[in-house]
């Protein structure tokens, strides 16, 4: 699939965004007042900023509005609702904090719920589709819960939680692309299935579909080298885990935790270039390309 930047930057932020969202909602950390404001600021102008960025994907931004009605069927539209609604509700559960020092633990709870079921219905948008054999797995909500409950974690200063959720989205990464590297060999997808004509013997490609490039081509068939898929494995696993669980061992200043979050943020980001780049739509078999 080809790796749009304003997708690889919405599911970073908001992941990291509706991950501190999270664990504002519980509570940690406990803040009030202008610390608060700053905690909450910090959130949504993540969590907000993505959704933001993920708009530019679209042929008619202004029309994004209309894909909330479509909640019945639509993961997008469900991540449309999910999110609006766990924005607003956590902004009035962050003005209580900041403006009357007031905890409101219901609308907190409700807002951690909303947060994290903003990233579930992300990720089921990717999950659902039958279409991308490496995207269809249980691991990839796994992968997106994990990486924003330890992001989240980081951010809000939770350090033995991160530590351990970001050692275990580590683990779900690599299990994500093992299983991933296999996925199409084993999704009894093929040329013969591409075409429809296996019924009739073996099906091998004569000459391609086309002379040219099309949409299909540029959007769904994004081919990367092994070497260079490699690469940036090693540096999305050592930037966006590894690094920040080290830093977080060391004796605590702010400097040490700013680059945290920003190793983490950079190494997320290279993963979720990886999984767009990597995901091989099966249209790719009927132009010879996997």
């Amino acid at each position: 699939m080809h790796p749009a930047p304003s997708v690889i930057i919405f599911t970073t932020l908001s992941g990291a965004g509706f991950g501190l969202l999270f664990w504002l909602g519980l509570g940690l950390p406990a803040v009030s007042g202008w610390v608060a404001l700053a905690f909450y600021a910090l959130a949504c102008g993540l969590a907000g900023g993505g959704l933001m960025a993920s708009t530019f994907h679209l042929g008619h931004p202004e029309r994004a509005w209309k894909a909330l009605r479509q909640w019945r069927s639509s993961w997008l539209s469900r991540e449309g609702v999910c999110s609006v609604a766990a924005l607003l509700v956590m902004a009035v559960h962050g003005a209580g904090l900041v403006f009357f020092d007031t905890r409101l633990a219901v609308l907190g709870w409700l807002g951690a719920a909303l947060a994290l079921g903003t990233v579930f219905t992300t990720s089921m948008i990717y999950a659902q589709l039958t279409s991308v054999p490496r995207w269809r797995t249980p691991l990839t909500p796994a992968l997106f819960l994990g990486v924003a409950l330890g992001g989240g974690a980081l951010l809000a200063g939770q350090v033995t939680a991160a530590m351990v959720l970001l050692a275990l989205a580590a683990l779900v990464q690599v299990a994500w692309w093992r299983r991933g590297d296999v996925a199409l060999a084993t999704s009894g997808s093929d040329l013969a299935s591409a075409t429809g004509l296996g019924r009739i013997g073996a099906v091998r490609s004569f000459a391609p579909p086309h002379t040219g490039t099309n949409y299909l081509l540029r959007e769904m068939v994004h081919e990367v080298g092994r070497k260079h898929a490699a690469r940036l494995r090693v540096i999305a696993l050592a930037l966006g885990y590894a690094l920040p669980v080290v830093l977080l061992a060391l004796p605590f200043s702010h400097a040490l935790a700013a680059l945290a979050v920003l190793a983490h943020l950079a190494g997320i980001a290279a993963a979720r270039w990886l999984f767009f780049a990597e995901a091989e739509h099966v249209v790719g078999l009927y132009y010879g390309r996997r």
